[in-house]
């Protein structure tokens, strides 16, 4: 049984159905590859293409290079799909949004990131930020970062660096090949797996001023998503994971109602606590996601007509992503209470749910202090550096 399946309507324009049966590909293919992808701890390559083929990694990538930009809704309903499959995969995914970032590259440099096609897979260790050698033309680079999901598959790789920060004090990106970069594979964690978010290490490469930009900084291409806010926006394609994640093991235990119990007990649905249970967890789920996704087209109709978001629209969106990691935790954590002793189990999928939805609100944009700065804005309070 399911629930939140945004099926196509039968009138679907050819464009739409051609897309639903790319997404019912990735579906079918991440089903079939999830236990590898967990025990190699990375999304593998011929994965990564099958999100290509699907337009995973064109959705903001420049019309003029190809592109095909999705609105935000759109596009976090596909992670949230891929996500109710596997957290990993839907993490790796989300990432297609980040293509968004690159729009404050040059022109030029846009042109030729996507010389050989709009399917670009970036991903980055932005942290911990290290400082930069200025030489002639462009940057230095020497470090260590942390946390590149994804980076295994990638076609270009970014690093957080303090030079040439803008005033915000936000730190720049500098753009390297993935033959710069030594992956350090050190991602044992116990959840999101397959992810891939090992340590990137870099000695000595030379990056031009042109292959770097500020994070969140003005695009120099217009479209509507290019205009909708850059960092709310990557809070909010990890937040998706987590609804995905919290609507597949509610499915289970939903599924799983009229199971006999091992000790003879009453059937599951028998149970006046058990539905209670579900029912309660249902109403959370489906109230936290329609704030969710109300926020989001509130803001993307905003900069769709021309109009920047406002500060009190950012900060309802980095809210609304906040919020949902924690009551999809909060789901997972009482489907897993329900799904008894079976949970446990290696081969059971609740565990893993709840191994990988365990991680998501401890990313540094979806923690509790997102909750201060988001009660500063409602109060018209300066909320702490670098919310907004």
């Amino acid at each position: 049984m399911t629930h939140t399946r945004d099926e196509l309507p039968s009138a679907a324009a050819p464009a739409e159905k051609a897309s639903d049966a790319a997404l019912a590909r990735v579906l079918d293919v991440v089903a079939r590859r999830r236990a590898e992808c967990e025990e190699r701890r990375q999304v593998p390559r011929d994965v990564i293409a099958v999100f290509k083929e699907a337009g995973i990694y064109r959705a903001a990538t420049p019309r003029q290079f190809g592109g095909e930009p999705l609105p935000p809704g759109r596009f976090l309903k596909i992670v949230e799909r891929i996500s109710a499959v596997d957290a990993s995969a839907g993490w790796v995914a989300s990432f297609g949004s980040s293509l968004m970032y690159l729009a404050a590259l040059p022109p030029d440099t846009q042109a030729e990131l996507y010389a050989n096609g709009p399917d670009v897979v970036f991903a980055a260790g932005l942290y911990p930020v290290q400082p930069a050698e200025h030489v002639a033309g462009g940057y230095r680079l020497a470090g260590r970062w942390k946390f590149a999901s994804g980076c295994l598959g990638a076609d270009v790789l970014g690093v957080g660096i303090t030079a040439g920060q803008d005033r915000a004090g936000r730190p720049r990106t500098a753009l390297l090949r993935p033959e710069q970069v030594e992956i350090a594979e050190n991602w044992q964690v116990i959840g999101l797996r397959g992810t891939g978010s090992h340590d990137l290490v870099v000695d000595g490469a030379v990056v031009p001023e042109r292959w770097t930009f500020v994070r969140g900084a003005p695009p120099t291409l217009d479209d509507p998503l290019y205009r909708y806010p850059t960092v709310p926006y990557a809070a909010q394609v990890l937040a998706a994971v987590a609804l995905g994640v919290a609507r597949a093991a509610l499915d289970q235990v939903i599924s799983e109602g009229g199971r006999a119990s091992h000790t003879g007990g009453p059937v599951a649905a028998d149970r006046a606590s058990y539905r209670i249970s579900v029912a309660r967890a249902e109403a959370q789920l489906r109230s936290v996601r329609a704030f969710f996704h109300d926020i989001t087209e509130e803001v993307w109709q905003t900069v769709e007509r021309g109009d920047p978001a406002t500060s009190h629209q950012a900060s309802l969106l980095r809210l609304a992503s906040a919020h949902a990691a924690k009551a999809s935790f909060e789901v997972v954590r009482d489907a897993y209470h329900l799904a008894g002793i079976r949970a446990i189990a290696d081969d059971s999928p609740m565990q893993r749910c709840l191994r990988d939805v365990s991680v998501i609100p401890q990313h540094a944009f979806l923690q509790e202090t997102v909750y201060d700065g988001a009660g500063a804005v409602l109060m018209d309070a300066p909320p702490f550096p670098g919310y907004l």
